[in-house]
């Protein structure tokens, strides 16, 4: 039946009410069952319209308002020499996104079936597409012909969706060439589908080959099947994946388990799978060898199955990296027999072998280029960057061009006849080595959303020059006449936290932390709280910061600086002078801060006995208090750990690395660190007992018993006692831990504790009843303290709004679902950002070494392995690993007791804990894989021992910036 019906629409800033005239082509009514039992009756009505666009300026056709697609559309193409639109299919656009992101390809339609069909097979690549629409310069043309009346077409019996999806495309590209043949324009489907190429115009492949305007296009096409079959060799190599049919049947029977493949660093013959049990329940299988890896590439979902226990192992203490000239399509015996430890050695983990992917996590990789040694060869391996990857096979054209270049290259396909996944190249991303390309590489190795704000996340921010208006001092308190001051470390632009303390008329203590009021500019659901909640933290890089807001929020507006008046959320507690909390008050608030301090700065102040102004007085009052509240967090049982963080001090001129050292902790660094952890403590408690079902909280699960394993075997080497039964109890054995004459061995033992942790973890409360936060020893935790620059704290700002009806919720608060999967986001970028830090930290490094020549300094054993020791060099806060295996000469003989653990190398046994003296020098013969190299000097072990340099290089002195 025909109809019309209409709607208001904004046109120059009046609302008109306009028809469409449409056909509704049928009705589809089906039943749904609803959760009460009920059934309920659903009809959907497909309505058909005749007013759609073909997006062309030069169709004479449509009445069109504004128009995409240009009417002189050429490409330089020996294919297309004529003015054509191009049409990708669905397969096109999922595997070769890299092709159609390239600006040489311009005036493109997609067609609505094209755009479904992706949303519902790739969230990745759907997001790449949503942004080529999006850039104007791109012109992209979305054609709605699933509602059109011409294109639309009715799935035929016996069909399936995808031939009927594919056939709709065919219509709709018909459709336009009848349409735009009068105004001199051909339209070219491109396609990959075998069907449709042999009604389509030309392939995806021929067609890029064809282009004269970037021959270079053509490395990026994903390789299509026969290219593949033209690669690999007729030998089988690998075993089958079994179809997901089976697999899923396997699964729900038992007879295989479904996981995270997480390939080993150390070892590129070893990966462990997570297999996720019931709540937080998780196995780990252990897989060894290249056949039982089975082509799984880390991070993809695999189905693994359990072998025999006579054949389970135990993990490999030798480091082992695919660091060999590159192999052919043959899986090396000797590689095989490397990995695997005999079972017949102790009583093995869980071993199995992969049977099947569930689902590919692939991603485009950085790395270099591994130039073939056939001359005028097009085929060439990429070893990438992260060595839990393969290598993987490209074809290109500009291998003398990329030679020395980074790299981004994505995975095709691995087929079971080759020794290496096959690929494309995606772009370059600079030469190999230079600071920026390098920084490039590890923001996108570790995942982390790095580019500049869209112009829709800055609309959100308030308009300048701003100021506190009436309407803001609603609900809010005017603290602005408090002596409040911010404690932070040198340089810091983006301010969270300020304190106060001051003495009330009873005697009393009133405390206060005020933290910058981040959610008053950030509103839920706006595009600026989007691009937060997906970027979850600032990533701190040496001499980088890579902000989860905007400029203008995070060292502007919300930063607490001093004598600028600034909206804060405050905690407000009156105490006695033993630290009682007696009273406690949350509020929006007004403050204006009296100074912004660095910890150096404030610790002079508090020592400084002449000092006697209200700032001064306010920082003693808070380190009295602080020193309190340390001591009974640690009678309660809280852990007080260590890790060495370094400090670089940077050339003003050329931003090089000058000086490294560890950085110092003073008092006025815990007395910040109390009072944050005070707030964060009684905020946590606030909004759990207001919001109990979707409080966003932080734990720390206690570690498994066997995690202390290392730790409780160092200690027990210099006979020294630790209980691991709860927080409280290694606490004290760690506080008690001496051993005469080695005054470093606590601070060495703690540094060991840490590594036996568990990560810390948001979650939401309403799906979880584990709340405690064993490194605190608090029952309950949260972060409240940091929303500059951690979105949790945003959350829980919300959450404490609403609390004490300072603000309105909204649905996604309250839904835990939601929540939990938001922290499942949070999770995962605090993980990469802590990765992304040490991997800056440990290219900072290699260019402060890169000038010194070899070091000689002293260190200690930290941990012991097969054929090698790991070296901890208190000065440098640096880790190295010392060999004592070559591949080029015999080795010494080692004899590795894994009880102890101890090594014997030669007539020297190594324990952990050792002091040892070593060389430390930059190993760049690798220029992708650059390391710290040290060698042993002392004890001198003849043939392995190397000699102590005569002098020490002296850097020039440079101007510094610290």
């Amino acid at each position: 039946k025909r109809g019309t019906t209409g709607g208001w629409i904004k046109t120059s800033g009046f609302y008109v009410y306009d028809v469409f005239i449409f056909t509704m082509l049928k009705s589809k009514t089906f039943v749904k069952k609803t959760r009460a039992g009920g059934v309920m009756k659903i009809v959907r009505e497909h309505y058909l319209r005749d007013d759609i666009w073909c997006g062309s300026e030069a169709c004479r056709e449509c009445k069109q308002e504004s128009t995409v697609l240009q009417a002189e559309a050429c490409i330089e193409s020996n294919l297309c020499p004529y003015p054509h639109y191009v049409v990708p299919d669905t397969n096109v656009v999922l595997h070769q996104i890299d092709v159609l992101e390239d600006p040489v390809i311009r005036n493109v339609i997609i067609l609505q079936t094209v755009l479904q069909e992706v949303r519902h097979r790739s969230a990745p690549v759907y997001k790449r597409l949503k942004d080529m629409i999006q850039a104007k310069e791109k012109l992209v043309y979305t054609f709605t012909n699933e509602h059109h009346r011409e294109t639309y077409i009715e799935r035929e019996q016996g069909e399936s969706a995808n031939d009927r999806n594919d056939r709709a495309i065919r219509v709709a590209v018909k459709w336009y060439s009848q349409h735009l043949k009068a105004d001199g324009l051909k339209v070219v489907l491109l396609t990959d589908d075998q069907g449709n190429k042999e009604k389509a115009e030309e392939s995806i492949d021929e067609y890029v080959k064809n282009l004269t305007a970037n021959p270079e296009l053509v490395d990026r096409l994903a390789l299509s099947k026969d290219d593949k079959a033209e690669i690999i060799s007729s030998k089988v190599l690998f075993p089958e994946h079994l179809p997901l049919s089976k697999i899923q049947s396997g699964i729900k029977s038992g007879t295989f388990l479904q996981g995270t493949f997480k390939a080993s660093r150390d070892n590129y013959l070893e990966a462990t799978v997570f297999v996720q049990g019931e709540g937080e329940e998780s196995t780990e299988v252990l897989i060894q060898g290249l056949q039982n890896l089975n082509r799984a590439v880390h991070q993809d979902v695999v189905a693994v199955q359990l072998l025999p226990r006579n054949q389970w192992v135990l993990p490999s203490s030798v480091v082992l990296q695919d660091d060999g000239a590159a192999k052919d399509d043959d899986v090396d015996g000797d590689e095989e027999e490397k990995a695997v430890i005999s079972a017949a050695e102790a009583a093995g983990k869980p071993t199995g072998k992969i049977v099947g992917i569930i689902k590919r996590n692939w991603r485009p990789f950085c790395g270099m280029l591994n130039v073939s040694q056939i001359k005028e060869s097009t085929r060439h391996l990429f070893t990438p960057a992260d060595r839990r990857i393969p290598r993987i096979r490209i074809e290109t054209r500009q291998a003398s061009t990329l030679v020395g270049q980074r790299i981004m290259v994505a995975i095709d396909g691995w087929p079971k006849n080759s020794r290496y996944p096959n690929g494309h190249f995606v772009r370059s991303l600079g030469s190999a080595g230079e600071k920026g390309t390098e920084e490039a590489v590890l923001l996108l190795e570790h995942d982390v959303p790095h580019q500049a704000f869209s112009q829709n996340v800055l609309s959100f921010l308030p308009k300048m020059p701003w100021g506190i208006t009436p309407e803001d001092m609603i609900k809010r308190q005017d603290l602005r006449h408090l002596t409040v001051c911010s404690v932070d470390p040198p340089g810091c632009t983006d301010i969270d936290d300020a304190l106060h303390c001051r003495e009330l008329e009873n005697g009393n203590l009133e405390v206060g932390v005020h933290i910058a009021d981040v959610s008053h500019f950030i509103r839920p659901g706006n595009a600026l709280d989007k691009e937060a909640a997906n970027r979850g933290t600032t990533v701190y890089l040496c001499g980088k910061r890579i902000d989860m807001v905007p400029e203008l929020l995070s060292s502007n507006l919300c930063s607490l600086r001093s004598n600028v008046e600034r909206l804060a959320f405050s905690c407000i507690w009156e105490m006695n002078h033993n630290a009682e909390i007696l009273k406690t008050q949350f509020t929006k608030s007004v403050i204006n801060s009296k100074a912004s301090l660095t910890y150096a700065e404030a610790q002079m102040r508090i020592d400084d006995t002449n000092k006697k102004d209200d700032i001064t007085e306010s920082l003693r009052g808070l380190n009295k208090l602080a020193k309190i509240l340390k001591r009974k967090r640690i009678e309660n049982g809280a852990l007080t750990l260590s890790s060495l963080e370094v400090r670089f001090h940077i050339d003003s001129e050329t931003h090089d690395p000058i000086d490294l050292q560890t950085k110092e902790l003073m008092e006025t660094n815990s007395m910040v660190e109390e009072f944050m952890l005070l707030a964060n403590i009684s905020v946590a408690q606030k909004i759990y007992d207001e919001f109990p079902d979707c409080a966003l909280l932080r734990k720390h699960p206690a570690p498994p018993p066997s995690n202390y394993d290392i730790l409780l075997k160092a200690a027990k080497s210099k006979n020294v006692e630790i209980h691991t039964d709860s927080a409280k109890a290694l606490a004290d054995s760690l506080d008690v831990a001496k051993v005469d004459g080695f005054s470093y061995f606590n601070t060495l033992l703690r540094i060991l504790a840490t590594r036996c942790m568990m990560q810390a973890v948001y979650f939401c409360s309403g799906m979880d009843s584990d709340f405690h936060h064993y490194g605190l020893a608090s029952p309950i935790y949260t972060h409240f303290t940091s929303p500059i620059r951690r979105y949790a704290d945003i959350i829980v700002h919300r959450l404490l709004a609403v609390a004490i009806g300072a603000d309105i919720t909204y649905p996604d608060l309250m839904d835990k679902h939601k929540q939990s999967a938001l922290c499942n986001n949070l999770n995962y970028r605090h993980k990469m950002s802590q990765y992304a830090q040490r991997a800056s930290v440990a290219f900072h490094t290699q260019l402060f070494f890169k000038s010194r020549g070899i070091l000689n300094e002293e260190g200690f054993v930290l941990f012991v392995r097969k054929n090698a020791i790991i070296v901890l060099i208190p000065k440098f806060g640096l880790e190295g690993t010392v060999f004592f295996d070559s591949k080029d000469k015999a080795g010494p003989s080692l004899v590795f007791d894994e009880e102890g653990p101890t090594l014997k190398v030669e007539q020297t046994t190594f324990h952990i804990f050792d002091k040892v003296k070593v060389t430390i020098s930059l190993d760049d013969s690798n220029i992708q894989h650059q390391k710290i190299r040290m060698a042993l000097t002392e004890p001198v072990i003849p043939g392995v021992s190397v000699a102590a340099p005569d002098v020490e290089p002296q850097a020039k002195k440079p101007k510094v910036d610290r």
